[in-house]
């Protein structure tokens, strides 16, 4: 029989439209991008439930702060229970949305990619190097509630200027430095760009910075259920739930192109749909390609657990 009952981070994508064209994003895969509708949204936090659900990120494949009703959704999720984190790229968080999301948001994550204003426009396209720094600076000056978090982009040609991004950041105060130690291959659609984890994970401790695949483990025990819960050894499609702009539910978070839907939000619990995906296998086209697939083996977790106990030891995110 099946057990729901470990917790699972939930990935929802308030709008799939994005006012940049990053080169490590595969937008061009989404066909329909699309905003969320109001009653879309309320229906979600309905089936957000503290037992089942650790930590929500507003995030998905689109910028949550270009959402027309910006204001009005971060007011809707202010008495729920559950922890949300926003991840965003920056260039439209002015005061007044930064102000509107203090307290409601736990974490707000923003991703930078260098100091080097040649480097950022290549791998942030479309935005304003200047503008977002900007809005940093405003950030951690009128937060007081929610903690400031970077996402430092992992790709080869953002390692050089690595350290001069390190120190502008943490001279403006910014400490919270954060960097996967895998560059998502996104179902298949960055086979051009290969950096192994190892090195990226030497380059995480050579700077002190966090990695950012602690975020999603909500607790060893936690982890050691969804391992027997699933026969599918996937960890991160386990331990993440994507819930996308139109109310699905999808198979994966790396379905970039928003193709394998396994239930709505309408209809469906969020324990219905983990017992669902349990009962699904792989799906080929979308995980022969993928990079996580088998990411974590027993070394692996070993290894992660004994880092995830340090960094718990060490220092809070």
């Amino acid at each position: 029989m099946f057990n729901a009952s470990y917790r699972v981070a939930v990935n929802i994508e308030w709008t799939s439209k994005c006012n940049a064209l990053c080169s490590m994003c595969p937008r061009d895969l989404i066909e329909r991008p699309q905003l969320m509708l109001a009653d879309t949204w309320h229906s979600i936090l309905q089936r957000l439930q503290s037992k089942e659900i650790f930590r929500v990120v507003l995030a998905g494949y689109g910028e949550a702060t270009t959402h027309p009703r910006f204001f009005d959704f971060i007011d809707a999720l202010r008495a729920h229970p559950v922890r949300f984190d926003m991840v965003s790229n920056g260039h439209l968080l002015d005061e007044d949305k930064l102000r509107h999301l203090d307290g409601a948001i736990d974490l707000l994550i923003v991703s930078f990619s260098s100091i080097d204003p040649q480097i950022y426009s290549r791998v942030h396209v479309n935005l304003d190097q200047a503008r977002v720094m900007a809005n940093l600076q405003t950030a951690q000056r009128v937060l007081k509630h929610t903690r400031l978090a970077i996402s430092l982009t992992p790709m080869p040609e953002c390692l050089d200027s690595l350290p001069d991004t390190i120190a502008w950041l943490q001279a403006q105060g910014i400490n919270t430095l954060t960097m996967s130690p895998t560059l998502y291959n996104r179902g298949g659609t960055l086979t051009e760009h290969e950096l192994a984890s190892e090195k990226l994970r030497q380059m995480i401790q050579r700077y002190g910075l966090r990695s950012q695949e602690f975020d999603f483990i909500p607790s060893a025990g936690d982890i050691a259920k969804q391992w027997c819960a699933n026969r599918f050894k996937c960890v991160p499609r386990n331990v993440d739930l994507f819930i996308a702009a139109s109310g699905d539910y999808l198979y994966c978070y790396n379905d970039v192109a928003h193709k394998h839907p396994i239930g709505h939000v309408a209809h469906d619990s969020v324990r219905d749909i983990l017992a669902r995906r349990e009962a699904m296998a792989h799906i080929p086209s979308l995980c022969d390609g993928c990079n996580m697939r088998e990411r974590y083996g027993a070394a692996e977790l070993l290894r992660g657990g004994i880092n995830y106990l340090r960094s718990r030891a060490g220092a809070s995110p």
